[in-house]
């Protein structure tokens, strides 16, 4: 991840590329390329080690029948947006032969459940989409103190094998995201080696991808400088390095040097995430990188669908196939994009794609109805493989206003006016993307409002990353109270005269030390127990207090 690309639960940093930086930079890139270099050609599977599944050979990304596999797929943040279960068919729709789950280990966000992880591999599988599924957990470890371990990870996986065993074919095991900071990178790579073996010794077959340290970018070279020792301590030889690209990668140069040095070693890699919108750490060159992969039949992975706080790094606005952002247009319909250049795996060969759309739900009920929510419910629909989502839309007349979408069915529609009347009506929807006839309508009224007890709030506020004269900060506001929150505006005051320059999830006006921060489109709900993001960079002096006292809407909220 790049700095100012986070989700709606976190945020990842780089560095700030000084003279000395480019010369580390450099250092290592030699070192690294002497490292690399292969003083046998042993980067294959050992002999009598056989393929299953997906599999490394000579350096290569093989299907189980042999046949080369380039990965050209997104990301697509699962863990934070459970719901948004039709993203996988809207990705396959628009080319992708490839999607990365991001998925949470407990650590610091919550656990996905086998059942959970079962049902995405299905939607994948459904979707033809090879599922590369990684713990988002470990991002920045050593210098992000709420970072997981990759040993840690490598349990939740253990955890996971009677749902990945037999999956060999369609499932590649990312063990941590980004698993270390800028702190002491060098510590990267005997906890890598060591969750590798871990996952081996439970007998997991599957191909591993390791990411690099620096916040996934190996500014610093350390994963190209060890590659080799990481990639022989893998008894099976199935493993695939990955590299992030953001702003440390802004130039041609250093895109094709860092992945020839790999080529050339016959060490398999992919670019796992990348960004293309600049930062205020650079411009990165997705053009080059783009081209580069398709030059060396390398994969790449960018990020993200949607659901960014930081929106720029939207491929799809508001989860919808049919606004794609500019960004997301270069990487779906642009020179060396996804549509040109996927190719779907040949596993997924001799079977046509699901066409049958599911029978429509039953007629909804309403139940525990209050003046700014109701929950809805309904007999379930029945399909021909799978109905593995529902859609609750409003109706007005002629036309349809998208509601709430729910895995079962249940859901509870929130941020509704009170004393008001509401039509709501149902579709399900299968892995393949096909639509059920729409439900019978359902009637209701919200309650009269008689004031907003048991409204709460707390606020996590915390500096990500600091430089002189400036910083970037993160802040979080989770609602404690009793219903839904919508349109908020949050109040703090800045005690050491900061000043915000530019933020993401909100729209900031400074009075002063006075801050008010008024909701964006995408954040200007938050569901009861929820949690909102946003981000920003900001000017300071030498000192950087954090505010002591935030309200939202007026109610004073507590501090974490």
């Amino acid at each position: 991840m790049r700095t100012t690309r986070t989700t709606s639960s976190t945020t990842s940093s780089t560095t700030l590329k000084s003279p000395a930086t480019v010369l580390l930079a450099f250092l290592a890139t030699l070192v690294g390329l002497l490292a690399l270099t292969p003083t046998t050609a042993h980067a294959q599977s050992p002999v009598g080690t056989a393929a299953t599944g997906l599999h490394i050979e000579n350096g290569r990304l093989l299907e189980g029948n042999g046949n080369d596999f380039v990965m050209r797929g997104v990301n697509h943040a699962h863990t934070w947006y459970p719901g948004e279960t039709r993203s996988l068919a809207d990705i396959k729709a628009l080319g992708a032969n490839t999607v990365r789950v991001v998925l949470s280990d407990g650590h610091r966000w919550t656990r996905n459940t086998p059942e959970d992880v079962a049902a995405v591999v299905g939607d994948c599988k459904a979707n033809r989409l090879i599922c590369v599924l990684e713990v988002h957990d470990t991002t920045g470890y050593g210098e992000e103190a709420a970072a997981g371990t990759l040993d840690h990870a490598a349990d939740y996986w253990i955890s996971l094998k009677d749902v990945l065993a037999g999956q060999e074919d369609y499932v590649i095991v990312n063990i941590g995201n980004e698993p270390w900071g800028n702190t002491d990178p060098a510590g990267w790579t005997q906890p890598t080696i060591a969750a590798v073996g871990k996952l081996r010794a439970a007998g997991f077959e599957h191909t591993i991808m390791v990411d690099a340290p620096n916040w996934g970018q190996d500014w610093q070279g350390v994963m190209r400088a060890n590659a080799r020792t990481v990639y022989d301590a893998d008894p099976t030889g199935n493993l695939i390095f990955s590299i992030h690209m953001y702003s440390v990668f802004d130039t041609a140069q250093e895109i094709t040097d860092y992945l020839n040095a790999f080529v050339a070693a016959k060490l398999p890699i992919l670019i796992g995430e990348f960004g293309g919108p600049a930062d205020q750490w650079g411009d990165p060159d997705e053009d080059t990188m783009m081209a580069t992969a398709e030059q060396l039949d390398l994969g790449y992975l960018a990020w993200s669908w949607s659901g960014n706080t930081d929106p720029v790094l939207d491929l799809a606005i508001d989860f919808d196939p049919a606004r794609l952002s500019s960004w997301g247009r270069r990487i779906f319909h642009g020179a060396n994009g996804i549509a040109q250049t996927s190719r779907e795996a040949t596993v997924f060969g001799g079977t046509g794609p699901d066409t049958q759309a599911p029978t429509a739900p039953g007629t909804p009920k309403a139940s525990a109805v209050s003046p700014t929510s109701v929950t809805l419910t309904w007999p379930a629909a029945t399909d021909n493989v799978a109905v593995t989502g529902y859609d609750v839309v409003r109706v007005s007349g002629g036309t349809e206003t998208p509601a709430a979408a729910s895995a079962t069915s249940t859901v509870t529609v929130a941020g509704l006016t009170a004393d008001t009347s509401y039509t709501f009506a149902v579709y399900a929807r299968d892995a393949a993307g096909n639509r059920s006839p729409r439900s019978a309508t359902v009637t209701v009224t919200t309650e009269k409002d008689t004031g907003t007890p048991g409204a709460g709030c707390s606020v996590n506020y915390r500096a990500v990353n600091e430089w002189p004269g400036g910083f970037q900060g993160e802040i979080t506001i989770r609602n404690t109270g009793t219903a839904a929150v919508t349109g908020w505006t949050l109040a703090f005051s800045f005690p050491n005269g900061q000043t915000i320059t530019n933020m993401w999830g909100g729209t900031p006006t400074q009075n002063g030390s006075a801050v008010t921060v008024a909701a964006a489109s995408y954040t200007s709900t938050i569901p009861k127990a929820g949690s909102v993001t946003l981000g920003f960079t900001g000017n300071r002096s030498a000192t950087n207090t954090a505010p002591v006292s935030f309200t939202l809407n007026g109610t004073t909220c507590t501090t974490a």
